[in-house]
């Protein structure tokens, strides 16, 4: 692997935090790895790093932070130009790429964290009618992105894979919480060819969060986030 100076401060449950390590791994870039414990309060170098938000991914090339993850996954593409590119290079692909990476983020994952933190059967039923309309939207656009080959980014893993993919294991969760399938055979049969080949791909695996434990530690955010509901509630 090539040498680096590069630090990625994160935690081992962020679908974004993992969208950057994915990049990295591509790209075959060392990095350190810092493990910020964001229950226990945020360290000096991430506040220093993202004073406006305050929260992970940070990527940290030489002095200089660059925060949110998708702007960081652009951030590698532009400067590692030497290994495989992550954007698509026309310029109609480019776009179309950072349409669905922008759905995945401003669409489909707030309504997979929703199904987690709503406090009623009937809420959560909603919620999870919305995710499963998401999946087969991402089915739509990988049929079409894909072309009939293995990714969202044709031969190699992309841009929309590394933005999609990344909520894979949050998904998993969701399915275990509510025993439905999100990404099925019968009804994404595309999608869920896709997952099995995204998550078993070499810059993936040793950063794909193991499914048990992320669903104990998203009961634990839920029961926190529901104590807060009705500690407001009762103020």
């Amino acid at each position: 692997m090539a040498d680096s100076n590069v630090k990625v401060l994160g935690t081992w449950s962020s679908p974004f935090v993992m969208r950057v390590r994915i990049a990295l791994h591509l790209k075959s870039l060392n990095y350190e790895f810092v493990e910020e414990n964001m229950m226990q309060g945020k360290s000096e170098l991430l506040l220093k790093s993202n004073p406006v938000h305050k929260k992970v991914p940070v990527l940290i090339h030489g002095d200089n932070p660059i925060c949110e993850s998708l702007i960081i996954v652009h951030y590698i593409d532009e400067v590692w130009t030497s290994a495989p590119s992550i954007l698509p290079s026309d310029p109609y692909e480019r776009a179309n790429s950072r349409f669905w990476a922008a759905y995945a983020d401003d669409k489909f994952f707030p309504t997979v964290r929703k199904v987690l933190v709503v406090s009623t059967e009937e809420a959560k039923r909603a919620a999870m009618a919305e995710v499963l309309e998401g999946a087969v939207v991402l089915e739509e656009a990988f049929k079409k992105m894909s072309k009939g080959k293995t990714y969202f980014g044709g031969e190699e893993l992309g841009y929309v894979d590394i933005a999609v993919g990344s909520f894979l294991a949050w998904i998993k969760v969701i399915e275990k919480f509510t025993e439905t399938k999100v990404v099925s055979e019968a009804k994404t049969p595309s999608l869920a060819a896709w997952a099995d080949c995204f998550s078993s791909h070499a810059a993936v695996k040793d950063v794909f969060p193991d499914i048990d434990k992320l669903a104990d530690f998203g009961m634990k955010l839920r029961a926190m986030f529901l104590k807060a509901a009705a500690a407001t509630t009762t103020d």
